[in-house]
């Protein structure tokens, strides 16, 4: 009995083996091939993070750095694009001389590539249009003080060559400037006093008047600003005004940190990159109209109240800390704050906005030659407009650059 049962086992053994081995070899017929599947990609984390702190601001003269792209400084953001389209050649003709940047075996010497080149957007996001100079809206900010100094240099200079386009925003009914502006003077009634609050009613109230003009771009500078039109009209040209452009250059060499009011309470923070009202900036109104809900009519004001932040920088904020729309970092903006003698020759040419140091730096002003001295062009704009438009009335007959 028992030698039974000891075979009975191992003849089941040898069938449960060999029905495994059969199912084995018949397996791979049932199997249907794998193919691989797209799946979503997570989402890069936003600009936020929980360290509570204030936010303290603090203009200091640009180092080095500040012609650095934002790879080596914006810490916010790991996710680099593939692909950047490559732009054609960007050209300046004046009468003065004929400029040309040329990208070289793909190294980013033309000054759209190099300011294009680490923005956190696909190429095709950018289609160039047709623009006009009556595309651009140019808002000056300025005060009742410096409407016979500053001004009178601007409307002498590049405001000549873009008088439609330009539009004073003042702090004072001056009948004088009313005269000679017209429509274009906007008297904001904010106060004259350089602060915080006044500084943001003037944007709140610049920005506004933008919308009603229906122009395609918004680009705001400060009454000691030289602006060049041409330039300025070929680097937006560069962009579609119906898509998220917002371009100037940063006062800091790394991105802010602020107090998030709007959004969430005091325990949270954001941090964001801001183009510098000193150095002048330009938003597409596609961007502009995004922003409406917290700049429109007076809701700017109230914004900046918020987060407690200047003009400029509660741009900045609104554009990068709310919208997720990132700064395209161009060197071809500059303020006072630069040492602006490090732009020379034929270099000075190719900016977009110029500007000069102040009564506590006299000495920072722009190194061009051949025109005029010194103590006759302070502020060297006389002669960057020569070396622009040498058929200018006043200009001396023979400008070398």
């Amino acid at each position: 009995m028992t030698y039974s049962c000891i075979g009975l086992s191992k003849i089941c053994f040898l069938l449960s083996v060999t029905f495994c081995a059969f199912l084995l070899l018949l397996l791979p017929k049932f199997q249907t091939s794998w193919r691989p599947r797209g799946y979503p990609q997570p989402l890069p984390s936003p600009p936020f993070n929980s360290c509570k702190s204030e936010f303290h601001h603090q203009q200091s003269e640009p180092s080095l750095t500040d012609h650095l792209d934002p790879e080596g400084t914006d810490t916010t953001h790991s996710v680099k694009d593939e692909t950047l389209e490559k732009w054609g050649d960007y050209r300046l003709h004046t009468r003065a001389s004929i400029l040309k940047l040329k990208e070289q075996n793909g190294s980013s010497t033309n000054p759209l590539q190099t300011m294009l080149k680490d923005h956190h957007a696909p190429a095709g996001d950018f289609i160039k249009e047709n623009l006009e100079l009556k595309d651009i809206f140019i808002a000056v900010k300025t005060t009742r003080k410096y409407h016979k100094t500053r001004l009178d240099l601007l409307f002498q200079t590049w405001i000549s060559q873009a008088k439609r386009q330009t539009f004073i925003f003042t702090d004072w009914e001056d009948h004088e400037l009313r005269l000679r502006a017209g429509d274009h003077m906007i008297n904001t009634n904010c106060s004259a006093v350089h602060t915080r609050q006044a500084l943001c009613c003037k944007m709140s109230v610049e920005y506004d008047k933008f919308l009603e003009s229906g122009r395609k771009w918004f680009c705001h500078v400060d009454d000691d600003n030289y602006v060049n039109p041409k330039t300025l009209l070929h680097l937006l040209s560069a962009f579609s005004h119906s898509q998220d452009v917002y371009v100037g250059k940063p006062s800091l060499d790394h991105p802010i940190e602020a107090a998030d009011h709007v959004q969430n309470d005091e325990s949270t923070t954001v941090k964001f990159w801001f183009a510098t009202g000193g150095a002048g900036f330009c938003i597409s109104r596609g961007l502009a109209l995004k922003m409406s809900p917290w700049a429109s009519l007076g809701n700017f004001i109230s914004t900046a109240e918020r987060v407690r932040l200047p003009d400029d920088c509660t741009i900045g904020y609104i554009i990068e800390g709310l919208l997720g729309v990132k700064l395209l970092h161009s060197p071809l903006f500059h303020s006072h704050l630069e040492n602006l003698q490090r732009l020379r020759g034929e270099s000075v040419l190719q900016q977009v906005t110029l500007s000069y140091g102040g009564p506590e730096n006299k000495h920072n002003v722009l190194s061009v030659a051949g025109v005029f001295g010194l103590q006759q062009d302070p502020t060297r704009f006389r002669s960057v407009h020569c070396l622009l438009y040498p058929n200018t009335t006043w200009c001396p007959t023979k400008n070398i650059l």
